[in-house]
């Protein structure tokens, strides 16, 4: 708990609490909750991306652990429908579709179509393809030689 004071205010009276949870909620109240349908299973994205599917995407941006893009998409949709929709057929070009689809529709409603996620997609999938070499991979290249400073002495 933050007890932060203001060394000035020892003889005024403490000013009311920001409230800032019923300020938010107020304020999720009025923004739009675009619904999807997958598998026949409607749902309904959430009015605000949560902070940990920011974090959790910039986390594991160059991974391709399950469990990574598991733990991401629970933020959305919750921890029940991966498995379901995994065993119903769903595909990897399929979930990243949906991801980039999602994150963009809670974020700005209506400003990126499914057709355009693929794309994102399709073009992220082509730029991941060809990897950055590694450390070791790096040191094992040789080195440029340095030109000539142009001093002499």
């Amino acid at each position: 708990m933050s007890d932060v004071v203001n060394e000035h205010q020892d003889d005024e009276q403490p000013l009311d609490a920001a409230d800032f949870d019923a300020f938010f909620a107020e304020q999720a109240d009025k923004r739009p909750r675009q619904p999807i349908t997958l598998f026949g299973r409607r749902h309904l994205l959430a009015a605000e991306l949560p902070l940990m599917f920011t974090l959790e995407a910039e986390r594991i941006q160059h991974s391709s652990d399950p469990d990574d893009v598991r733990k991401l998409l629970i933020t959305i949709f919750g921890s029940d429908v991966l498995d379901e929709w995994a065993e119903k057929g769903l595909t990897d070009r399929q979930l990243g579709i949906l991801l980039i689809y999602s994150a963009a529709a809670i974020r700005a409603p209506g400003t990126v179509t499914m057709d355009r996620a693929a794309e994102l997609h399709d073009e992220q999938e082509a730029q991941g393809k060809a990897p950055a070499p590694n450390r070791a991979q790096r040191r094992t290249r040789p080195k440029k030689k340095a030109g000539s400073s142009g001093r002499r002495s």
